[in-house]
């Protein structure tokens, strides 16, 4: 299979990881520390890292497309002061980034999500600005650049009781990245800039891990074995199991929704001695949540109500 990446090295597996990342370890160096949030092909975070090499650049992106385009970027250049994440943004502030790490924090072109019943999707509400504010060191900045005027309006709606001084104006095109050379080629030579200073602390402690409590039962029946799906505060759905007769392994596919976290991951279930053991299966980098705990005490009571 050919790879689309020519070096791993900046990529963190982030759940994975001590939390907060350690950012000093992670670069081997103190420096200012620039996060772009959902960057596309990684064509400003490549240009910006080659134009500052004194600061340090960590990418955010949700699709691991992306991430590889960025990876050869990176490699391409013989960067060394990047760094790339994969997922969603709001969870990896929320559980990764320490408090007050960051001096700047940028996105060009997020998606607008246009449709009103769509606009739950949207970035950059407040308190989405709340907890970057809270990422960001004093005087440090958020910077947005837009091409969709409504959804610009709708972030500065947003700005009540969030830390920052706003400066906003329309820019031709400066960045020359796939969506500006998009919008471009539709006729756009105008689009929407907005520049946050941060001015007052806002205070968005890190979410932290909760202790993980596995169990062990006595028995196993896999034609009797029916986890019930949970619809609460936490969503927990369990879509499939496996099960190995010769190893006495069981493997239950579940996904675990719980506020702005989704983790898609296994449960093991294993025979042990005397006993089956239940707990998330090795290597599915699992962030320890009320949610996964909730999963793992519904496999305990599906194998118990055998």
């Amino acid at each position: 299979m050919r790879a689309y990446y020519r070096s791993l090295k900046p990529f963190i597996l982030w759940r994975e990881q001590a939390r907060p990342l350690n950012w000093a370890q992670v670069f081997g160096r103190i420096a200012p520390l620039e996060l772009e949030i959902g960057f596309g092909n990684g064509d400003y975070l490549a240009a910006r890292a080659q134009q500052h090499p004194e600061h340090d650049f960590v990418g955010i992106e949700l699709e691991w497309e992306g991430v590889q385009r960025a990876l050869r970027k990176i490699a391409g250049a013989g960067l060394t002061n990047v760094r790339i994440l994969l997922g969603d943004a709001r969870p990896i502030l929320g559980r990764a980034i320490p408090l007050q790490s960051l001096t700047r924090v940028y996105a060009l072109f997020p998606c607008p999500w246009p449709k009103k019943h769509h606009h739950k999707h949207r970035l950059f509400d407040q308190q989405q600005l709340q907890l970057i504010n809270s990422r960001l060191q004093p005087n440090g900045e958020f910077y947005l650049l837009t091409d969709h005027e409504e959804y610009f309006q709708w972030v500065l709606g947003n700005l009540t009781d969030t830390g920052f001084l706003a400066y906003a104006r329309t820019v031709p095109p400066q960045v020359n990245t796939k969506y500006e050379q998009k919008w471009r080629a539709a006729g756009q030579t105008r689009f929407y800039e907005l520049t946050l200073t941060k001015i007052q602390h806002c205070e968005i402690p890190l979410r932290e891990d909760v202790p993980m409590e596995t169990h062990r039962v006595k028995s196993f029946d896999l034609e009797r074995f029916q986890p019930i799906d949970i619809h609460e505060e936490v969503h927990v759905v369990f879509k499939e199991t496996r099960y190995d007769p010769v190893r006495q392994i069981a493997m239950t596919r579940v996904v675990v929704v719980e506020d702005d976290l989704t983790q898609h991951f296994w449960i093991e279930i294993a025979w042990e001695g005397s006993q089956w053991r239940i707990r998330p299966a090795p290597g599915c980098g699992v962030v320890p949540t009320v949610g996964v705990q909730r999963a793992l005490d519904a496999v305990r009571a599906a194998c118990d109500a055998d």
